[in-house]
């Protein structure tokens, strides 16, 4: 991690947690252009020289940040980070999980509330694999948006060559294990295949690097027979225990690693960097199959094994056949090729330009405008809720030459007045999230020259507040599409050069996550109520699909009808619910087929699963879930609600479900869902993109500050 922030464009200080008995970890880092390695111990920093617990880590880097405030923190380990949740370190954090429960059974409630407040206090969560990210934003809805993949690092010792190619003819076969000794690790089983190859006639040796014996209360005998078989066992080295650089040079002197271990392991969600270490030198790994693994060497990986009949196979196969032999050496290589330091610098580079925009020119001149010198730009914004601005508010947060502040209304028409004039008598900018009371009161309290923005939603615009509002306060109203800001000209009669179209933005590096297998046959829909978004036409494409092919299936990611009280009242929506619901468990062909997933802020996992996503509203403002769909790799099948066609290209755009169905049918059968796939999410990153967005707020919020007088403040 040191290594790679350096050659990201960091200054990196690392703080021990622990006194340095060896310099042979340290001492390379300290020669490092740009990092600085702090020992808490040796700077009289703390009273003992036994290393730093929770607690007292949390108060030390605490201390450490007050001398000269670092711009984030990298921390790995629950404890230490939900300590650090309660200092000034808080909004820093990029915390690495690893140590978290690892199955739904685990996550009990003081485990779910530990990690909702780490990931409060978290910028970004840092994930070793996409099934530990999309585990996370399952059991805790507050790490959705902040997890981002870090890899393990992989990087070989100074002057240790990969494993020389070609195939091991003419002596044994060299099979290597390196690490811990424990009954889940299949060790002790391990100790008897030189015999059994033997018995099928393929000569072997078995090296084993590591010294730790696991003590198994449910197993005393464990250990003894463990040492026994690692001292006597047929054709076993045992190497004892060595440092990292040592115990991969015996793991380049071997043909192949062992990574095979019991079914119970097969849930993990970490990534063993041993699996890469053995990849970068050239050494193929025996280890047991998981979507996982499938993922990262193939699903036709030929060294995959779950019994040991499965290894002794695969083992008497490549030492039989030199060419298999060859495809699973190259198969590893290129599954850990991008796990060295340079992948991982550049990923943590994309991190970090995310995280600290640059300043913008532009900006630094509208805040001189209104206030000589200043540096920062000051953008207050108002509203009762600030779901869809979440993002824009973190990257307006986040931008040096912005200083923010939020006045957060209690309900829609209740609020702090005081706090709204503190904000009114310091910002420059005033952004109103709806078009509702807040922005009536700031319309009539904003000072002379002070630029209000409105951002008007579907909602309002059906609702009184347009009609109160006092356009002529107002700098601009943004609304979301072009339809809508025409439709908002059109009923208000305001100046259609107050009216303007900035887009949702759609979190496409968040959204771009691997396809899971059959994706291509799932169709997904997100959120079906009210009635007019027609789930109903929903389930008519799939029952044409499914006439031909049942593997088509619908899922639905949403809160069901009655759970929302205001449509569950009406007489007209209890209707048409109950005699879809009917329809969908009679009839034969939807058997099966319709799959309904629970409501939750976990869409960038739950849409790896799909392959098309539906938009068969009868209207929509903008209408997100398509454009998060064709971000993730999906392709966008919509119906011709009013204005589809000024949001999304018309091809993705269908008369009515026979054609939608028709269309779909085609893409997979010709084999154009990849490739229209990724038609799709270049479209959505060019129009809709959080960066492109960003840009256009930033843009927004530059302009000259307006120079008429304002209305007295009442």
């Amino acid at each position: 991690m040191v290594q790679a922030l350096a050659r990201a464009g960091c200054e990196v200080t690392l703080v021990l947690k622990a006194p340095v008995r060896t310099g042979r970890l340290v001492d390379p880092l300290r020669g490092l252009p740009g990092v600085t390695v702090r020992s808490p111990h040796a700077e009289g920093l703390l009273e003992s020289d036994a290393p730093m617990q929770p607690r007292a880590a949390a108060v030390t880097l605490a201390r450490i940040d007050a001398e000269q405030p670092f711009d984030l923190a990298v921390v790995r380990g629950r404890r230490l980070a939900g300590k650090l949740c309660h200092t000034g370190l808080a909004g820093r954090l990029w915390t690495y999980l690893t140590d978290v429960p690892q199955s739904a059974g685990q996550f009990d409630n003081a485990a779910k509330a530990e990690l909702r407040r780490i990931a409060d206090a978290s910028r970004l969560l840092l994930c070793q694999t996409e099934e530990l990210r999309g585990f996370l934003e399952a059991a805790v809805p507050a790490t959705a948006g902040k997890c981002v993949l870090f890899p393990p690092v992989v990087v070989l010792p100074d002057g240790l060559e990969p494993r020389p190619a070609g195939t091991p003819d003419g002596r044994a076969l060299r099979l290597v294990y390196t690490g811990k000794f424990a009954p889940r690790w299949n060790t002790y089983e391990m100790c008897a295949l030189p015999r059994l190859l033997g018995g099928r006639g393929v000569d072997a040796e078995l090296h084993m690097v590591g010294d730790k014996i696991h003590d198994d209360p449910d197993d005393p005998g464990y250990a003894d027979r463990m040492r026994t078989a690692l001292e006597t066992g047929q054709g076993v080295v045992w190497h004892g225990g060595h440092p990292r650089a040592e115990a991969m040079r015996l793991t380049a002197g071997c043909d192949v690693g062992l990574s095979w271990r019991h079914p119970e392991m097969d849930a993990s969600l970490e990534l063993s960097t041993k699996l890469l270490e053995c990849g970068m030198l050239g050494v193929p790994v025996v280890l047991n199959r998981t979507p996982m693994h499938e993922r990262l060497f193939g699903a036709d990986y030929p060294l995959f094994a779950a019994t040991e009949t499965d290894v002794l196979d695969a083992l008497t196969l490549i030492g039989k056949n030199p060419e298999v032999f060859t495809v699973a050496v190259e198969r590893c290589r290129a599954a850990a090729a991008g796990f060295g330091l340079d992948a991982a610098a550049e990923r943590l580079a994309g991190y970090l330009a995310e995280t600290f925009p640059e300043p913008a020119e532009q900006v630094r001149a509208a805040a001189a405008a209104y206030r000589p010198g200043a540096r920062r730009l000051r953008v207050g914004v108002a509203g009762h809720d600030l779901k869809f601005f979440t993002r824009l508010l973190d990257y307006l947060r986040s931008r040096p030459d912005m200083e923010v502040r939020v006045d957060h209304w209690a309900a829609l028409k209740a609020h702090d007045a005081d706090r709204s004039r503190e904000l009114v008598e310091w910002a420059d900018v005033v952004i109103c999230e709806w078009c509702g009371p807040n922005a009536l009161w700031y319309a009539k309290n904003k000072r002379a020259g002070q630029r209000l923005v409105v951002r008007l939603h579907r909602f309002e615009l059906y609702a009184p507040w347009p009609k109160q509002l006092d356009i002529d306060a107002v700098d601009q109203v943004v609304c979301v599409s072009p339809h809508y800001t025409d439709l908002t000209r059109e009923m208000t009669g305001w100046p259609a050069e107050k009216v303007v179209t900035v887009p949702n933005w759609v979190d496409d590096r968040q959204l771009d996550r691997p396809k899971l297998a059959g994706a291509r046959h799932h169709l997904g829909i997100i959120g079906i109520a009210p009635s007019r978004k027609r789930l109903d036409l929903a389930v008519d494409v799939l029952e044409e699909l499914r006439r031909d092919d049942p593997r088509f299936t619908l899922f639905v990611k949403s809160k069901l009808p009655w759970e929302y009280w205001w449509i569950w009242q009406k007489d007209e929506e209890r209707e048409h619910y109950e005699k879809l619901f009917r329809r969908i468990r009679r009839s034969p062909l939807l058997a099966g087929g319709v799959v309904f997933d629970s409501y939750g802020r976990d869409v960038a996992s739950w849409l790896r699963r799909i392959g098309f996503v539906l938009s068969t509203s009868d209207d929509e403002s903008f209408h997100l879930a398509p454009a998060e769909g064709m971000a993730s790799g999906a392709v966008p099948a919509l119906l011709p609600w009013p204005g589809s066609d000024t949001i999304y290209d018309r091809r993705w755009i269908h008369d009515d479900p026979s054609a939608m169905a028709a269309s779909i049918a085609t893409t997979v059968a010709l084999g154009r869902w990849e490739s229209d796939a990724a038609e799709a999410r270049e479209q959505v990153r060019a129009a809709y993109g959080l960066d492109e967005v960003c840009r256009q707020w930033t843009d927004l919020l530059a302009r000259p500050p307006a120079r008429t007088e304002a209305p007295a403040a009442q």
